[in-house]
């Protein structure tokens, strides 16, 4: 397992710093600028250098990091490593405070898609961001805010009062979800105990709060298990598997005539049509300000982009023993096996059959192991990043990923093998 050790230490630090979008982004950033990376502004004019790397954070929940390689004056394709940063939760709505027989509950909206019954039960905390009064209204104090401590819990109706429960329950997300924070008592106030929560937090006036942005998250800790110590129980595995493996990728690029990008967008679990999504022009637009600030034509940076290369790296799902049934005869992927190449013929994931060959050239070489992943043809699958992203940029694409169980869960689970050699695809790549 040594050989392992080092990409997955450094997926449980992220998996613990990164409590929401905001707060990966911010991980992310702190990486960087330690590895010696420059942040650029996206409404500011931008002067890059060969050999130097840069990254610039789009509107603090997506983050898009590059370096270039020595030899800038040779037309440098572009190689894009993606992934996202959000996952499926409860958010924390506006004016959330609700009092129902002394108990202090959060009116709270579901995020994405996630399996409701697992965020049932759990110690639960928030982590977001605060906006606050400033000199200038269009540049509020933005505060990035953790309470690190476990605060809520959406509790389960008990079997007694719900017999079938075992039988399976649907659960209604403005009913059913709404988390407990307290009992309600003479210390704190029903109409505002929430925004009085955040203002302390934060040592500020409630009344200098203009808005906020609230992740609700599973408190619990990264968990190696397995007779073996074969896997790895965490939360959020989806997609902070693919994070790790793109930032390392674009820590340890040393290109001599590319341009190597790392683009983690927010957003993915919504379908991505967000300015800091993967349907945006966002990447489009920061590509050619990098092309046109080492002094290229547009005409240039479109041929870049037709002769660049995408690697979008998702979460893939993980075989199940327990329902085989639900899965393709063959193109399984198990925990363990290596990278999981996802296909589908719908283009739900980027297939292309001269594209993938690619990747699994790269594989080969590198001694990476993988498996080949497509859905029942009874069954529709997800989708990801690699279409959409490769749509705008009409560059060629492949869909991969760490190949998990629960997927969506508040918890999921993966093979401590497979960090390592998604990572090390990611660095191999962009290399």
């Amino acid at each position: 397992m040594e050989q392992y050790t080092n990409d997955l230490n450094e997926l449980m630090e992220l998996l613990r710093a990164g409590v929401s979008p905001l707060h990966t982004i911010r991980y992310s950033m702190e990486l960087l600028e330690s590895r010696g990376f420059t942040e650029l502004k996206l409404d500011e004019p931008w002067s890059i250098e060969a050999g130097k790397g840069y990254f610039v954070n789009a509107f603090d929940t997506t983050l898009v990091g590059f370096t270039v390689g020595e030899d800038a004056e040779n037309h440098p394709k572009f190689r894009i490593a993606s992934s996202h940063t959000d996952w499926p939760c409860l958010m924390v709505k506006p004016s959330p405070e609700i009092a129902s027989e002394g108990y202090a509950k959060l009116n709270v909206a579901v995020y994405g898609g996630p399996i409701l019954s697992t965020w049932m039960d759990r110690p639960l905390s928030m982590a977001g961001k605060v906006c606050t009064v400033s000199d200038d209204p269009f540049s509020p104090n933005v505060h990035l805010v953790d309470f690190k401590r476990p605060l809520l819990t959406v509790p389960n109706l008990a079997i007694h009062f719900n017999r079938e429960v075992n039988s399976g329950v649907a659960l209604n997300p403005q009913i059913d979800m709404q988390p407990i924070i307290a009992m309600l008592d003479e210390s704190l106030n029903r109409d505002d105990f929430f925004l009085e929560l955040v203002a302390g937090e934060l040592k500020v006036k409630k009344e200098d709060i203009l808005d906020y942005e609230f992740y609700i998250y599973n408190c619990d800790e990264p968990q190696v298990l397995g007779i073996n110590n074969e896997f790895l129980s965490s939360p959020r595995l989806d997609n902070l598997t693919s994070v790790h493996a793109c930032l390392s990728g674009l820590i340890n690029s040393s290109r001599k005539s590319g341009i190597s990008v790392a683009a983690l967008y927010d957003n993915e679990e919504i379908g991505s049509s967000t300015k800091q999504g993967a349907a945006s022009p966002l990447t489009d637009r920061i590509l050619e300000k990098i092309y046109l600030s080492l002094g290229y034509s547009r005409s240039e940076f479109l041929d870049s982009l037709f002769g660049g290369f995408l690697l979008s790296l998702d979460v893939a799902h993980a075989y199940h023993p327990n329902k085989g049934e639900k899965y393709d005869p063959k193109d399984r992927v198990p925990l363990n096996g290596g990278v999981g190449l996802k296909l589908a013929v719908s283009q739900a994931y980027a297939t292309d059959a001269s594209h993938v060959s690619v990747i699994e050239g790269i594989c080969r070489r590198n001694h990476i192991p993988y498996r080949k992943f497509s859905n029942r043809s009874d069954i529709k699958g997800g989708s990801t990043l690699g279409s959409i992203s490769s749509c705008l940029l009409t560059m060629p694409a492949v869909d991969a990923g760490v190949a998990i169980l629960a997927m969506h869960s508040a918890r999921e689970m993966m093979g401590v093998k497979d960090q390592w050699a998604l990572a090390e695809l990611a660095r191999c790549l962009l290399a």
